[in-house]
């Protein structure tokens, strides 16, 4: 029993963090890697397809994409997330450090990134500008955040400073290597990269769809193929067992998908119910538009019934909504001003957090359609195999679709009065059983 903990515990650390250094956040873990290394590295690789690189300063487990829309954005300490020239400026920053001396001021740096830039033809935001220094920070501080570099005397925001501050960096060179995961050397072009990395290889359905469980809120079975909904069907029983074993994850199964959960709520980066105006207007919308939009009649088709994964919104609903929860919370739940004055910058954080949650969705192609496949993968189900039918279970269009996973957050609203050291009101949401 202390020897499958012991896994289990390196095993989520890894897929929670795939990149440890000895030396930083998790060090107390770091040993535990170490000591099951290979046993970790044979299951990822049975499991996910994925690879573990374990040296004496660091773990590096490479995760594969799942495909456009399917990542998992990098953000400022603000919560914004990273722009494209966000992404640039990291990319061309690790282009540079791994072939860097030990050490090197801040602005040389910061030249050396200019010039790898103009060797690459690509158009940096004026680095002079206060937006582009903040914008080349958030690139270093995440380089920081993941060890890459050490601020050895003084901090990469001097950067921003309006005098041009000066700092000291040390570079970890082998860390600046293994940052990146995807087959740059064989794609055309950035979407090429994105369908490349998702491709599973030899592993081909049974792979994906376990790195779609492991790596994402919830799994519609319209995000699947055929020969993909074929083996969960026949697989998702010992697959949940494997699960739980391996990582401590419980599966939740449904007629319109499957979701991996996590009793303990370590492996995610997003929480819902959650604190904050973002997160609370967004579970309110949720409850909202599933009491609006629900189906009279879902059912599945292997007992004759119409399978609804998705339900099309309205125009304008979205709003509607809001701007009644607002006048019935924002105030006495003490929700931001800025919200609160701005409708449009709320539904956009809103949408953005549901469907990042796979709760909402803008309708188009999906991958039982064929859409982001890679070349040459196997969409159909062997011959002879009955799959389930998913042909027209969501709305097609342009607009948004409710997906039926939202129901799962049917709430029950109550407004209390804030702690002795709060304002205003709090805002309770309790889940059905």
């Amino acid at each position: 029993m202390a020897l499958a903990a012991e896994r289990r515990t390196a095993a989520r650390l890894l897929l929670a963090h795939p990149l440890i250094a000895s030396d930083g956040p998790h060090a107390d873990l770091f040993p535990l890697i170490r000591r099951h290394a290979d046993w970790l590295g044979k299951r990822f690789q049975q499991v996910l397809g994925y690879r573990l690189l374990v040296d004496s300063s660091y773990a590096r487990l490479f995760k594969a994409g799942l495909g456009a829309g399917s990542g998992h954005r990098l953000e400022r300490s603000t919560g914004t997330p990273f722009t494209p020239h966000t992404y640039a400026c990291l990319a061309l920053a690790l282009s540079v450090l791994v072939t860097a001396p030990e050490q090197m001021l801040l602005s040389h740096l910061v030249a050396d990134i200019r010039a790898a830039a103009a060797d690459a033809g690509i158009e940096l935001e004026e680095t002079g500008r206060a937006a582009g220094k903040r914008t080349l920070v958030a690139a270093l501080r995440q380089l920081v955040d993941w060890g890459v570099l050490i601020e050895t005397e003084g901090h990469v925001a001097a950067l921003a400073q309006e005098a041009g501050g000066e700092a000291l960096i040390t570079i970890d060179r082998e860390l600046a290597r293994v940052v990146v995961a995807g087959p740059l050397s064989q794609a055309r072009d950035g979407a090429d990269l994105v369908r490349r990395a998702a491709d599973p290889g030899f592993g081909g359905p049974r792979t994906y769809v376990r790195r779609r469980l492991v790596e994402t809120p919830v799994v519609h079975l319209d995000e699947l193929t055929d020969a993909e909904r074929d083996w969960l069907r026949t697989r998702q029983r010992r697959e949940a067992q494997a699960f739980s074993e391996l990582l401590g994850l419980e599966m939740e199964i449904r007629a319109e998908g499957v979701a991996l959960v996590d009793p303990e709520e370590e492996l995610t980066d997003l929480h819902l119910p959650g604190t904050g105006t973002v997160a609370q207007a967004a579970l309110l919308l949720a409850e909202r538009l599933v009491e609006r939009l629900r189906p009279q009649e879902p059912g599945h088709p292997a007992t004759g019934g119409t399978l609804v994964i998705g339900v099309a919104v309205p125009d304008g609903l979205v709003d509607e909504v809001l701007a009644g929860l607002i006048a019935e919370y924002g105030q006495r739940s003490n929700w931001q001003r800025g919200y609160l004055e701005d409708l449009p910058s709320l539904r956009e954080a809103v949408l953005d957090l549901l469907v990042r949650m796979r709760l909402m969705a803008r309708a188009g192609r999906l991958r039982a359609e064929g859409e982001g496949l890679p070349e040459g993968y196997a969409e159909e189900a062997a011959e002879g195999r009955t799959v389930t039918d998913v042909h027209g279970a969501r709305p097609g269009g342009d607009g948004w679709v409710l997906l039926a996973a939202a129901a799962r957050y049917a709430t029950h609203v109550t407004v209390r009065p804030a702690t002795a050291v709060g304002k205003g009101t709090d805002v309770q949401e309790e889940l059905p059983l």
